[in-house]
């Protein structure tokens, strides 16, 4: 039988004619910014890990573990406390729902909790935190002693939270010698002191910092720092005696003071801020709420902290809003949670008086700029206690005085690399104008360790130029088949109010390679052979698994590969005159 005349090497046939000499336009395989990767602010590879995951089997998922942790420290942390804008701008969604990244990356963290994956060969053995060197563990030691011989410096870390961790762990990693110091008795910041245990689990907090902990990191706990120049080498613009001090500071205190609002009271009103009712509750140290509880605010504190009231034993807890839901700053599944669990809300209010049992509440009008506006309307609401949940303030006393170090609307300015005024103090995480979570505060740790790197090294910064974001409009749908997004677990909400068990579960083996099967691999090559296999001129060269080249000789540039790749990797570009 003939070969078709594509492939045939016949006189007057395409290839014996390198017809690649017709062609206007050529096609090349692109590496595309993926969207979930885009809205990460923890800047994850989240393509590449949920590459990895879909293989299945422990090797697979520890494999996808290792791509997390080379941006992210927490990803069982991660998993239960991220608002997933990466979901949000997941090109599935267009399809069917986005794929559960969070649910993936929760299973993965988990599994490496459960199974005590390491960092390194060997592994080291998780540890209490230290407040003095000596007391490392064998490999810790090691490292800190292999940092030292590579040109490692010392660094300050002030604040351990979310932010101050993460840079902890990326400097570690990238030889330096880090002594974290934070005035509370346990680490973890506002994951430990902001988040009730109802959303995260203290077991998985702690066992994620103990693993950055064994890397050699100092902790040093109960320690308030003052006069920061004071710690800080002559290298830095400091006053310490080379030598005698550090090298390079990173001031993340995080936001842990509530803001107040004036509130005509009378002497028996019981008010207390969310804030500090939910380090109370960490604490072991609740206080006693009644009966009634109203909060006053309307964003995540205010619904964790109505949420907290319940499972203290309040029969009513309602919350108190100046605006509407939909104007609501609290994330949306925080609210629906809040509803289920039997809170109540009362929108268009606010408190214009406090007494001993009862609230004067005023109704609000919206105006044509959503600005609320009083309407003189009042009525009588019972609480034994108000909760103000009205932001927090970062407590920048740390800073004060440091040349050349300046501030606005509370917080610290800093530059692109976040380095505040002064040369060799950086600053990050809530004292910083950005979005308060933690998957920001994480990545503001990496940004710093990174920056304090280059800075320490004399050397650039500079990120990598962005690359162009695949659209939905680039890929072929068609070729994926409708696969809704596993659902989660949930306690159901009659029994949530009792108790602080989490209330969301994760993923098990199967439901998280179903999840993590679902990624569109939007703008990358995942290996399909559509390309391979649709070529009229079989100009494709398939090298190995996932692995293609273009034989521009016989090449055409008809479009055909490009039209058949279902994650649009392929882009038809000019051809070069």
């Amino acid at each position: 039988m003939d070969k078709p005349f594509a492939i045939t090497l016949d006189p007057g046939s395409s290839r014996a004619n390198h017809t690649g000499a017709w062609r206007t336009e050529r096609p090349v395989y692109g590496s595309f910014l993926p969207p979930c990767n885009n809205a990460c602010p923890a800047g994850e590879n989240i393509q590449q890990w949920l590459y990895d995951a879909e293989e299945g089997g422990a090797e697979a998922y520890q494999a996808a573990w290792r791509q997390i942790m080379a941006d992210n420290p927490f990803p069982a942390v991660m998993g239960r406390v991220c608002y997933r804008p990466c979901e949000t701008a997941c090109n599935r969604a267009q399809l069917d729902t986005a794929v559960g990244i969070n649910s993936v990356e929760r299973f993965l963290g988990d599994q490496a909790v459960a199974q005590g994956w390491q960092l390194y060969p060997g592994g080291t053995t998780p540890r209490t935190p230290r407040c003095a060197p000596g007391n490392e563990t064998p490999v810790a030691a090691a490292l800190t002693r292999e940092a030292g011989r590579g040109g490692g410096r010392e660094v300050l870390v002030v604040g351990a939270g979310p932010s101050g961790l993460a840079a902890a762990y990326h400097l570690t990693r990238l030889g330096h010698a880090v002594t974290v110091r934070d005035a509370g008795s346990q680490p973890g910041g506002m994951m430990r002191y902001g988040i009730p245990r109802y959303r995260l689990a203290r077991d998985i907090l702690d066992a994620e910092i103990d693993r950055i902990l064994a890397l050699g990191v100092t902790l040093e706990l109960n320690t308030t720092v003052t006069g920061i120049l004071d710690v800080l080498t002559e290298q830095a613009g400091g006053h310490a005696a080379p030598g005698e001090g550090f090298d390079a500071a990173f001031i993340a205190v995080g936001a842990h003071i509530g803001k107040r609002a004036y509130i005509p009271a009378g002497d028996s009103a019981k008010i207390m801020d969310a804030v500090a009712l939910l380090h109370r509750v960490e604490d072991g140290t609740a206080p006693m709420l009644g009966r009634r509880v109203a909060v006053y605010g309307g964003g995540n504190t205010a619904m964790d902290a109505a949420r907290t009231a319940r499972r203290l034993g309040a029969a009513e807890a309602v919350v108190v809003y100046r605006r509407t839901r939909d104007r609501m700053p609290a994330h949306d599944i925080e609210v629906t949670e809040a509803l289920e669990e039997g809170v109540t809300m009362r929108w268009l209010s606010t408190v214009a008086h406090a007494e001993a049992g009862s609230l004067t509440i005023e109704k609000m009008r919206l105006d044509d700029s959503g600005f609320p506006q009083p309407t003189g309307e009042f009525e009588e609401l019972s609480a034994d206690c108000l909760v103000l949940a009205l932001g927090q303030d970062a407590d920048l006393a740390v800073l004060d005085g440091v040349p050349g170090v300046t501030f606005s609307g509370g917080t610290v300015d800093v530059g692109p690399d976040l380095m505040t005024g002064h040369p060799g103090i950086f600053a990050g995480g809530d004292m910083v104008p950005a979005e308060r979570t933690v998957t920001v505060a994480v990545g503001h740790g990496k940004q710093a360790a990174r920056a304090i790197d280059a800075w320490l090294r004399q050397a650039s910064a500079e990120a990598p130029p962005r690359r162009a974001l695949a659209g939905y409009d680039s890929l072929n749908p068609w070729y994926y088949a409708d696969a809704p997004a596993a659902v989660r677990p949930k306690l159901d909400a009659a029994r949530r109010a009792g108790t602080f068990d989490e209330v969301t579960g994760g993923l098990n083996g199967s439901t998280a390679l179903f999840e993590a099967r679902r990624c569109l691999s939007c703008g990358n090559c995942f290996g399909c052979d559509n390309c391979y296999g649709s070529c009229p001129d079989n100009a494709i060269v398939k090298l190995d698994a996932g692995h293609y080249v273009i034989d521009y000789d016989y090449c055409k540039g008809c479009g055909i590969c490009a039209a058949e790749c279902p994650c649009g990797a392929i882009a038809m570009v000019p051809e070069e005159s």
